[in-house]
């Protein structure tokens, strides 16, 4: 999983309330599985118009915002299903933060296993860090200080738990944790469980 330490970019600003994972992510593509490569499926039914041109009136389809890492949202989003797929879509297209009064939690869960940040701030702050992501203003986010500029200002606190911030600027998945965590007592199991049962292991060490 790609490190998460700093950025700078434009912002897209999607304000709209409680944007579900069918929005993010159409359940009609839930059978690709694959984690790399569904970018192009991210808001496909909101990118794209009937005769599969793209929608000019959807931010993310508009210059400079087509190139933005970080996207400005209203509250509830990636509420809805649990599929995985919402967060691979989102950071396929290159969306590496997402701010928001506040998310799905299982989104958010998928979310930090994925690399991608969720940064929950007070409604009327995202508003304004909407505003300025209208004016094409240049975003710095720095999770090694736990702030987030605007045009070379610092505006907000970054609130994360220790262990996520360590993970995400890591870039640890969940296996990585889970070895980092209990790596001694999985190692001393394996080992016991050799001796103990060592024709499990014949083929294996042959």
């Amino acid at each position: 999983m790609t490190p998460f330490t700093t950025l700078e970019s434009v912002a897209a600003f999607l304000p709209e309330q409680n944007v579900d994972t069918d929005a993010i992510y159409p359940a009609r593509y839930l059978l690709l599985m694959e984690r790399d490569g569904l970018g192009p499926y991210l808001f496909r039914d909101r990118r794209y118009l009937g005769d599969n041109k793209r929608n000019d009136g959807f931010v993310l389809d508009r210059e400079p915002f087509t190139q933005a890492q970080v996207l400005i949202a209203g509250s509830g989003f990636g509420c809805g299903s649990s599929r995985e797929q919402a967060v691979w879509a989102l950071t396929g297209f290159g969306i590496r933060c997402v701010i928001a009064p506040s998310f799905g939690e299982i989104f958010a869960g998928n979310a930090v296993k994925n690399g991608l940040l969720t940064i929950t701030l007070p409604e009327d702050i995202v508003m304004q860090l909407g505003a300025a992501a209208e004016r094409r203003a240049v975003f710095r986010i720095d999770l090694e200080t736990r702030e987030v500029h605007v045009d070379g200002e610092r505006v907000a606190s970054i609130d994360i738990g220790d262990n996520r911030r360590a993970a995400l600027l890591n870039g640890w998945d969940e296996t990585d944790i889970v070895l980092r965590e209990d790596g001694e007592a999985i190692a001393a199991f394996e080992a016991q469980h050799r001796i103990a049962q060592p024709w499990l292991f014949q083929e294996a060490d042959t």
